[in-house]
């Protein structure tokens, strides 16, 4: 009988392994005649490939619309814009009171381009039905005729109320912080009670236009800087390359004491409850010296005579004293008067705060910063002529004041 053909043996039927020991397990071709056939494959793994790519694609697309509308925000994103609501902060009360007394503030030189932030917080105070009083804290040397009398128009709107407008009047108290003069005071007067802290300097009820001048330098060294070419006999006047003319001195006098009678109208006005008048704000008042310690130069200081629009600054006692203060205070007192004038009963005081830009809210970037006192145009600002409510003292600051207005 012949052997059988080697497919035939059991040894090589499939499905059979060979038994431990056996040459052929250590065959590389036994063993893989010997190992079971691999599964079939499964579509799930196509399916998780297209799934994984599936959410790249929508990630990049939501990364791709949200960065272009931060670039559109960017663009259109304006926080000094009237449109966007200023947000609002607790100060004290009940914080789910529904009756509001809100806190405006004005901080700083009062000068034309700076005054965004004040023209919106009493425009929101003013629309707000559920604004009841208003507390309107100053800390301010003054500033500009015009950007006074600005704000001096507004505070009268917003305690008057205005029918075209839809708003109501809102009783207004006033609080006085470190300073309060000039054009600081001239917008306390639409104040109902004006409260001043005890270390308020207030007053400065006058007007100055001043020029800078080189002209003596030039006729001391014999040189001239700038050759004037004019139409207008006093087109050039005040000029810092010659003197003034005394008809140049007086036309400038002229507009000092316009600006000089206003003022006087605006705090006879604001303080007729004194019967206040241009002769009372005029006449003489004896001033009373400290004499307060042993350092003092004159020991033995006596009275001294000033009159209420001097020009000159007055400390809050004598302020009190010449009324053109009502008490000594506190922001917190303000806010409580304010509250009597209101009615009583709950409120929740709010102050505002200036929204801000993308870049500040995202990055931490501050873009309000002024631009280098190097800069022509801010250097231009700063020197132009003006006539101003401004505190004694206090040039510099105006000054600065208007290199940072934008």
């Amino acid at each position: 009988m012949s052997d059988p053909l080697p497919h035939s043996s059991p040894m090589n039927m499939p499905g059979n392994v060979p038994p431990p020991g056996d040459p052929q397990a250590r065959s590389g071709n036994a063993g893989h005649r010997g190992m079971p056939p691999p599964p079939p494959r499964h579509r799930s793994a196509s399916l998780s490939c297209l799934f994984s790519l599936s959410l790249l694609l929508n990630f990049v697309a939501v990364l791709v619309f949200i960065i272009l509308c931060a670039g559109f925000l960017a663009r259109n994103w304006d926080p000094d814009s009237p449109t966007i609501p200023l947000n609002e902060l607790h100060y004290s009360g009940k914080r789910t009171a529904t009756a509001k007394i809100a806190i405006i503030h004005l901080d700083g030189v009062i000068m034309e381009g700076l005054l965004s932030f004040p023209h919106r917080q009493i425009d929101q105070a003013a629309k707000d039905g559920d604004v009841k009083a208003v507390v309107f804290r100053i800390d301010s040397p003054g500033g500009s005729i015009t950007a006074s009398d600005d704000i001096y128009r507004r505070l009268m709107e917003l305690r008057s109320g205005n029918d075209v407008k839809g708003t109501k009047g809102k009783n207004i108290i006033v609080s006085m912080g470190s300073m309060a003069a000039s054009g600081g005071y001239y917008i306390a007067m639409p104040g109902k009670t004006i409260v001043a802290e005890r270390t308020t300097l207030t007053g400065s009820i006058g007007v100055y236009a001043s020029f800078p001048t080189i002209a003596d330098i030039e006729e001391k060294h014999g040189f001239q800087l700038m050759n004037t070419i004019r139409q207008g006999e006093i087109k050039d006047s005040g000029s810092p390359f010659r003197k003034m003319t005394p008809k140049e001195q007086q036309v400038w006098q002229d507009m000092v004491d316009t600006a000089y009678d206003t003022f006087l109208d605006v705090v006879a006005d604001g303080r007729k409850e004194y019967h206040f008048n241009r002769a009372k704000l005029l006449e003489d008042v004896e001033i009373q010296p400290v004499n307060a310690g042993p350092a003092r130069l004159s020991k033995d200081a006596k009275s001294y005579q000033r009159y209420r629009a001097d020009g000159g600054v007055y400390t809050a006692d004598v302020a009190l004293k010449l009324n053109l203060i009502d008490k000594i205070g506190h922001l917190d007192d303000a806010i409580e008067l304010a509250k009597q004038e209101a009615g009583g009963g709950e409120f929740k005081v709010i102050e505002y705060q200036k929204p801000r830009s993308l870049q500040e809210l995202f990055l931490g970037i501050n873009t309000r910063k002024p631009g280098s006192v190097l800069d022509p145009g801010t250097l231009r600002k700063g020197l132009t002529p003006r006539v101003w409510y401004l505190s004694p003292g206090c040039e510099c600051a105006g000054a600065l004041g208007a290199m940072e207005a934008d």
